[in-house]
């Protein structure tokens, strides 16, 4: 999955485990990006009485980097607390929950909000509340509203939103993970040979599964280089993004019913730029410590990327489909392409009006080059599909992550680097089957453009 689970510790660490990253200017506010970072993985929608929220032990922050030293220029930082209301009652809610203050909701969140610029801190909204998890119809019957109402326009420019949505990452996890099978509904088929090893339609593993989203929309000039003496499209439009969460170094139990004791400074343990970066590129004995390092740390990790082992699983995996890929990997040539992609940007002169490119510093993070307008079709492949405001040019909600990174470790990309590499035909069809028709909570056309989350009366549906 695209960052869900994806490291031994944060596993046994949902609470601080970011799990999908989206940066992308606004299709509905041009002149605004819209960044959203995703926790709390795999919730299952009937989750009571203890329905999932954030963490008030957990520092979580969005960092911008629009200088290409992989640290932070601006950062978003999301600090929570928890109320009780009744400390008498099991329940989360004695009643239908109509507004953000009613009286029958017993467990309510609030969240500071805090921008981290030129080494000054600048709280921009304090105990904003957060809306309720999506119970159930009679629990909270207009959840569209409670979301209207928890959505906040700061006096600064910003919009935010903290609180419960729909898993919007489509993965046939069971299938990939099963020795790389990809299932397709139809099979394909590339010079004659089955390249797809499974019969049988594919699975959206993340469906019908909730996410908690911090989200903020930015206006353009809060997040690109102050001292803008490029032209439009070349590095000063160019910011690199990422999420992380961070805990303090000692926790103290409590003894015989008494509360915990946090104490210490804060120190990270969980982060996500591009996804799949850890999940796919590292190797497991390495994945705790990717997670407690920033992006300018990353070089220690290029050698992955370089030569990663996927790229080396698939010809195996799928004798005779990949040999100008097999010839490639055995060859132990780095692969440049997926550099460019993960750690440097893509420079200008190589795909025709584009470049993300941030500098030489080696660095993941997801890169969104801002000059670059909203595309009135979005096409789901992205910049593979010369659409050039998609993936991997930031990430927005219903981009192909997953195919995209498959054809690209592949072998679809070398020729923007060599041109005399021709990529093996099936390069450019891999596919695990899935789009985000395979969501079953529809994306909304605007801010937090993630779907309403699934409630725990109708989901799964009754009968299944």
């Amino acid at each position: 999955m695209s960052s869900h689970r994806e490291a031994p510790e944060i596993a046994k660490d949902p609470v601080a485990d970011s799990s999908d990253l989206y940066a992308f200017v606004s299709p509905d506010k041009r002149d605004t990006v819209t960044l959203i970072a995703n926790y709390v993985p795999l919730q299952l929608p009937s989750g009571g009485p203890n329905f999932f929220e954030f963490g008030d032990d957990v520092r979580y922050e969005i960092h911008i980097d629009n200088d290409g030293d992989g640290r932070p220029d601006v950062t978003y930082r999301f600090e929570f607390t928890t109320e009780i209301t009744n400390p008498n009652s099991f329940l989360y809610n004695t009643g239908p929950i109509d507004s953000l203050d009613s009286k029958t909701w017993n467990r309510r969140q609030f969240y500071s909000l805090t921008r981290v610029a030129d080494g000054r801190e600048h709280r921009l909204a304090h105990k904003l509340p957060c809306p309720p998890c999506n119970v159930g119809p009679l629990s909270t019957p207009k959840y569209a509203e409670l979301v209207r109402q928890a959505t906040y326009s700061l006096s600064t420019g910003e919009r935010v939103f903290a609180g419960q949505r729909a898993d919007g990452f489509f993965v046939d996890l069971g299938a990939i993970f099963d020795l790389g099978t990809l299932r397709p509904f139809q099979q394909l088929h590339v010079a004659g040979k089955k390249i797809f090893k499974a019969e049988g339609e594919p699975v959206n593993a993340t469906d019908r599964m909730n996410v908690h989203s911090i989200a903020v929309q930015v206006p353009l000039d809060r997040v690109r280089r102050r001292a803008n003496r490029y032209g439009v499209g070349d590095r000063a439009s160019v910011i690199g993004v990422w999420t992380s969460a961070s805990r303090r170094q000692v926790r103290v139990l409590g003894d015989r019913g008494a509360a915990d004791t946090a104490t210490g400074p804060f120190t990270q343990v969980s982060r996500l730029g591009n996804p799949l970066f850890n999940e796919v590129i590292v190797p497991m004995s390495k994945k705790d410590q990717w997670n407690s390092l920033p992006p300018s740390e990353d070089k220690r990790f290029a050698q992955f990327v370089e030569q990663p082992e996927l790229a080396a699983l698939l010809p195996a995996l799928y004798p005779d489909v990949f040999p100008n890929l097999d010839k490639l990997t055995k060859a132990k040539k780095a692969r440049a392409d997926l550099v460019a992609i993960l750690l440097t940007g893509v420079p200008a002169g190589l795909i025709d009006g584009f470049t993300n490119a941030t500098g030489d510093v080696q660095a993941d993070m997801l890169r969104l080059n801002t000059a670059i307008p909203p595309t009135k079709r979005p096409d789901r492949f992205g910049v593979l599909a010369g659409d050039l405001a998609g993936f991997p040019n930031g990430r927005r909600v219903g981009d192909d992550v997953v195919s995209i990174a498959l054809r690209a470790i592949a072998g679809l990309t070398v020729p923007l680097v060599d041109k005399t590499f021709r990529p093996d035909a099936a390069a450019a069809a891999v596919t695990p089957g899935l789009s985000a028709a395979d969501v079953t909570a529809p994306f909304l056309g605007n801010f937090p453009y993630l779907g309403t989350p699934y409630d725990g009366f109708n989901n799964p549906p009754a009968g299944s």
